[in-house]
């Protein structure tokens, strides 16, 4: 099967160093500036966006702050501010749908634009992808820069964008394409990381041109499953990623800054989980805790039930019960809380013993008080003397903004 020569009609759009270029975009002072978000500002602090001028310093996303300050010693760290991010995700994705309706948010920084079905615009995404660029500029923020592929399929337009970064704009098609894979190392391939290499360099497999080339014998060998059609697909440019994964869970977790009593912590993550699936019309079946203590050890149990939960209050009476089972709790570092075996939410199943109408209109009320008013105006007693647990966002938990 030879490259797919039709016209790429795929773009993928990389916001780039998203958290930190937002905070630069809101504060003019920071920018040009070398400045991280960080999920705390303490040493042990995780490193969630470096922006663009602390990465010339060879600071990375995932570093601790004490690391990256032997790196460079001064520079400005940043809590993140979820609230922010996700205004300028919506404003993405409300300027993006004015060039097509088939706009895919894939994370709080990315996203997928197919314009198979707009012929008119098809045959110059290059040109749309800067009058992209411009309006951002001029709708969004100034300080903004993305990173724009164009491909015939997803995987190698999300390629493409990391090809030239910050503020790229590259293509891959049938003319181009064994070039581009002539400057890449198979690691830069999303998905292939340094097992996965090892594994097809066992079959001879040196390169990215050797993995376009290598037919489909050999690629069973090296990956033993379907995913060996699926690479010599993708690498041909043919679509087989056009799929959305279903959502599995929901979940929130607290670092805990010193040792207390972590009940009122925990009603506070299950009040958010509970928030996050009903905003996203799921119910579960399942609830699941963990805790990650001080000394690195770590414990964790779910349950599962025939009912359907959705109320905060329920989870959390779930969760304690779970609590209750772990014995003698060390210092903690991480505490977690999740709901699982999720189904779509289509109608109410009545209870022989409670009014679920009733308590599904009171949860809803609620939800609609806090939305409107701010987190937490509305909330179990439990909470009130404990302090706010941080909100906090995943870079792919967009789906029900």
């Amino acid at each position: 099967m030879d490259f797919n020569n039709n016209v790429g009609r795929i773009m993928h759009i990389d916001l780039n160093s998203c958290f930190a270029t937002i905070e630069q975009q809101a504060n003019p002072i920071l920018r040009g500036k070398p400045i991280v978000v960080a999920a705390y500002d303490s040493p042990g602090g995780c490193i969630l966006a470096p922006s663009t001028e602390a990465k010339r310093f060879g600071i990375k996303t995932g570093m601790r702050i004490k690391d990256a300050r032997l790196l460079l010693p001064n520079f400005k760290v940043l809590e993140p501010d979820p609230d922010k991010y996700r205004f300028i995700h919506l404003k993405f994705r409300k300027l993006l749908k004015k060039f097509t309706n088939e706009v895919v948010p894939k994370s709080i920084d990315e996203f997928v634009l197919n314009f198979e079905n707009y012929e008119l615009v098809a045959g110059d995404l290059l040109g749309v992808a800067n009058e992209i660029k411009k309006r951002i500029k001029t709708e969004i923020g100034d300080y903004l820069t993305v990173s724009i592929g164009i491909a015939p399929n997803r995987f190698l337009a999300k390629t493409a964008s990391n090809l030239k970064k910050p503020d790229g704009l590259e293509e891959i098609n049938y003319k181009n394409f064994l070039e581009v894979y002539s400057r890449l190392s198979l690691v830069d391939l999303n998905g292939i990381d340094v097992r996965n290499k090892i594994r097809i360099n066992s079959v001879g497999i040196k390169d990215v041109v050797d993995f376009y080339k290598a037919d489909l014998a050999r690629l069973r060998a090296a990956f033993k499953s379907v995913n060996s059609y699926y690479w010599h697909l993708r690498l041909r440019g043919w679509e087989i990623d056009d799929f959305e994964p279903g959502r599995k869970s929901f979940g929130n977790s607290y670092a805990l800054p010193y040792q207390t009593d972590l009940r009122p912590i925990l009603q506070k993550l299950c009040v958010k989980t509970g928030e996050r699936l009903r905003a996203g019309k799921y119910l579960a079946h399942g609830v699941h805790l963990s805790l990650s203590f001080k000394d690195r050890s770590y414990w964790h149990q779910g349950k599962s039930f025939k009912k359907d939960i959705f109320d905060s209050r329920d989870i959390y009476k779930e969760a304690t019960q779970i609590l209750n089972g772990v014995g003698e709790i060390k210092p903690v570092h991480v505490l977690a809380v999740s709901v699982f075996n999720l189904v779509k939410k289509t109608s109410s199943q009545l209870d022989l013993f409670s009014d679920v109408i009733k308590m599904e209109r009171l949860v809803k009320a609620a939800d609609s008080t806090n939305k409107k008013w701010g987190e937490f105006v509305l909330s179990p007693a439990r909470m009130f003397e404990t302090k706010l647990v941080k909100d906090r966002i995943s870079f792919g938990g967009v789906r029900e903004l």
